[in-house]
């Protein structure tokens, strides 16, 4: 009969076993089994091998039983346990004087003896998870000694236990019965090579076995075997990881790694960032996601990419890690160094999973960071938390969503909130009392305020979890990962280039003869565009009517007719141009809501003010050419200051208008003023031209006895010469004048010119950068 593999716990005994032969001293092994973690047999457990006997393993031992070895006597006396229902370890020892050999051992029930409370190693320490107390004083025991024949000898046996036995269907969870045999061995490895987790290969297992009795073992073994695997094959790989950061960093200083603890032994984390990566940090680093739960690595370390959202609303990667290690100093680490390597600016706000380590983290190194917590992860932990409910309860999901996501106050959520809790009786879960606390950080309506860099508040992040999808999954190893990694990097790049040559060479389609929407399609990016494109076009089915007005800002109410109870309310501050919507869309995303654009339409803003363009949406947001940045558009600066002077004096004569309109008698006074008013603006219209600044003076005013006045910085200051008289001055005035506008005519000239071929430049940049990526994939494919 072939030998079988089995290991034993060795525990403390309950005192000597059997006779004693003078040339011998007991000897004991204590070992508390109550605090041993569950190990798998063949994973750590016991310390070496032991056969079973050939003949009839039914037999009852009986004193004066012989077997060959030592190591036979413990295999036989487990294998009865094991039919009988319940655990052995090996409890005491003897040996000679002579030459200290084992000449006796006894083997006994796991539950032997009592737990020592008093010894040494715990009388002085804290046990912060006290185990469940498992010695009962159980007499049952075998001894065995050695005989002058080397064979071994049955002295003593006691049958009786002192507690209930185990049934033979549950004897597997006995901590001497469980043993991942070879070929079990063999599936696991196989199968966690594929991807597969502990709770899945158990279940492939059982279905192989027919049965969890028939394993041989528990998932914990399956586990810590899993965990001792990755652990032997990481010592290896991880140095591959190391030698490639070194080496890109060799090949390109710019290329920054760190390392958290020993470079060269048992590092614990690892950070890294590419040129590429710290650049575009610079253009988007206003919001960033941080995802840990893509564990994308058959060691199941989490490989942590920092990404961010570029101009055309694409991931962008600002740095990785791989965490070993994932304590709250180790992510502290990891965030500081991350700052570094990012210059030291910290994003606006920060997104990764619900996590109270990761939070703590955050809050330490970016502490003016908003942290929001990722929704749709948390919707998914929902379906498995609340699992029984989605199966019992279909309307429970899209109750939730609704809850969640189309709330548009705090006050709304709350009491949709309690409505939801209490419709499917869940007031006191556990789980949703958590994410309720926090709030905060992941429900949409409390988030509306800062911004994260996303079209709606219902969109999700296309940056989370997506930047190596299709490229690196559960079966990659640390050999394999970088070449995947490398080729994730220049497929997002060339998608990033394809995206720039789109949005230069395909003009937009116009769907409106509004100027705003010309001008909006010459700036942002062609994906942008047509988002700001459906927020414009959206408000011809919006109103907007004023509903107070405090004589520096005007609120408006916005709303689809018939919706009133739908409202939005815009407050608009005409003289400063800025506006801000209830929706406060803006501030989450960067882009003009329809109500606010609805507002711009009634109030006849034509286009765009400047500080409504973000340059990081713009087709220039990594271009480096600033005069084009100062003066991109001539007609849009003319608009918008003929806009903001229309809006003053409307303004101003709407208050005129209802103060005048309260008595006949102000009704007649207000009349006879807007005459005069009038009669000055025409004359002001007919001599326009003549009103200029030359050397800080204003000319043209007439005094009331019809004579020209001269000031400077609003004092009287007479007669400029004494030797020209009124007539020569006015004519060499209008000369410089003409002159002046001459050369301000030349130079628009100059600088529209210049602008063109900067932009020409610009251009042609990134179409020979497009041109050079066509290349290299033409070469690679070549290849």
């Amino acid at each position: 009969m072939e030998n079988e593999v089995i290991e034993f716990d060795i525990g403390l005994g309950g005192g000597r076993v059997g006779g004693g032969d003078e040339d011998g001293v007991d000897i004991e092994h204590p070992v508390d089994d109550e605090e041993i973690v569950d190990t798998p047999p063949g994973g750590g457990l016991g310390s070496g091998e032991i056969y079973i006997p050939e003949g009839d393993l039914d037999l009852e031992p009986y004193e004066g039983m012989e077997f060959e070895s030592e190591e036979a006597a413990k295999a036989f006396y487990n294998s009865y346990a094991r039919r009988v229902g319940f655990s052995t370890r090996v409890s005491s020892s003897r040996r000679s004087r002579r030459d200290g050999a084992i000449i006796q051992r006894s083997f006994v029930c796991a539950k032997e003896g009592f737990r020592n409370l008093n010894e040494k190693r715990t009388k002085d320490r804290e046990i912060k998870r006290p185990r469940t107390i498992t010695r009962v004083g159980c007499k049952a025991s075998l001894s065995v000694k050695i005989q002058d024949s080397g064979k071994w000898v049955v002295s003593g046996f006691t049958k009786e236990h002192n507690h209930e036995l185990v049934p033979p269907d549950k004897v597997h969870c006995l901590r001497s019965h469980r043993q991942i045999s070879g070929p079990a061995k063999t599936l696991i490895d196989t199968l966690q090579a594929a991807g597969m987790g502990p709770r899945r290969i158990m279940s492939a297992l059982i279905k192989e076995y027919g049965g969890i009795s028939k394993v041989g073992f528990t998932e914990v073994d399956c586990r810590n075997y899993m965990r001792n695997n990755r652990q032997r094959s990481l010592e290896g790989d991880i140095q591959l990881l190391l030698d490639y950061l070194r080496q890109m960093h060799a090949e390109n200083p710019s290329f920054v790694y760190a390392v958290q603890g020993d470079d060269d032994q048992s590092p614990s984390n690892v950070f890294w960032a590419d040129p590429k990566s710290r650049m575009n940090y610079t253009y988007f680093g206003d919001t960033v996601t941080f995802d840990t739960t893509y564990r994308s690595n058959r060691y199941r370390l989490p490989f942590a990419p920092f990404t961010g959202v570029n101009h055309h609303g694409q991931p962008v990667l600002f740095g990785c890690a791989f965490l070993i290690n994932e304590s709250e100093a180790s992510f502290i680490w990891l965030f500081k160094t991350w700052l570094m390597a990012m210059s030291g600016r910290p994003p606006v706000s920060i997104t990764t999973d619900h996590d109270a380590v990761i939070g703590s983290s955050i809050s330490q190194v970016f502490p003016e960071t908003r942290h929001r917590f990722c929704k749709w992860h948390i919707f998914k932990k929902c379906q498995e938390k609340l699992s029984h409910v989605f199966l019992r309860h279909p309307t429970f999901e899209a109750d939730f969503h609704k809850c969640v996501n189309l709330t548009d106050s705090t006050e709304e959520f709350e009491s949709c909130w309690l409505s939801l809790v209490d419709k499917y009786d869940l007031r006191d879960h556990e789980w949703l009392q958590t994410i309720h606390s926090a709030r905060r950080q992941w429900v949409p309506v409390y988030l509306r305020d800062a911004f994260f860099a996303e079209m709606s508040i219902t969109q999700r992040s296309d940056s989370m979890n997506s930047y190596f999808d299709g490229y690196v999954n559960a079966s990659t190893n640390l050999s394999q990962f970088f070449k995947l990694y490398e080729k994730a990097l220049e497929s997002r790049n060339e998608k990033e280039v394809k995206a720039d040559y789109d949005t230069m060479n395909a003009s937009p389609v116009l769907r409106t003869p509004s100027p705003m929407e010309k001008q909006a399609s010459e700036l942002y990016t062609r994906k942008l565009f047509v988002r700001f494109q459906e927020e414009l076009v959206g408000t011809l089915t919006f109103m907007a009517s004023k509903a107070d007005d405090d004589g520096e800002t005007t609120t408006y109410q916005v709303a689809k007719f018939g919706e009133d109870h739908k409202a939005y309310y815009v407050k608009f501050n005409v003289l400063e141009m800025r506006a801000s919507c209830s929706c406060q869309m803006f501030e989450f995303s960067g882009l003009l809501c329809r109500h606010v654009l609805a507002v711009f339409r009634v109030t006849n803003v034509l286009t765009l003010p400047s500080h409504y363009i973000l340059k990081r949406w713009t087709r220039n947001a990594k271009s480096s050419v600033i005069l084009e940045e100062r003066a991109s558009d001539v007609l849009s600066s003319y608009l918008e200051s003929h806009t903001v002077r229309y809006n003053t004096l409307r303004h101003e004569a709407f208050k005129f208008a209802d103060e005048g309109a309260k008595s006949i008698d102000t009704y007649n006074v207000a009349m006879s003023s807007l005459q005069e008013a009038a009669k000055k603006v025409a004359l002001a219209a007919k001599t326009e031209g003549r009103f200029d600044m030359v050397n800080g003076h204003f000319r043209g005013q007439s005094t009331s006895d019809g004579s020209r006045a001269y000031y400077t910085s609003g004092e009287h200051q007479g007669s400029l010469g004494q030797n020209l008289s009124e007539d020569d001055m006015d004519r060499k005035i209008r000369e410089l004048t003409e002159e002046l506008n001459c050369a301000n005519g030349k130079c628009e000239v100059y600088r529209a010119n210049l602008l063109s071929v900067l932009k020409d430049i610009d251009e042609h940049k990134q179409q020979l950068s497009v041109k050079v990526q066509n290349v290299k994939l033409s070469m690679k494919d070549s290849f």
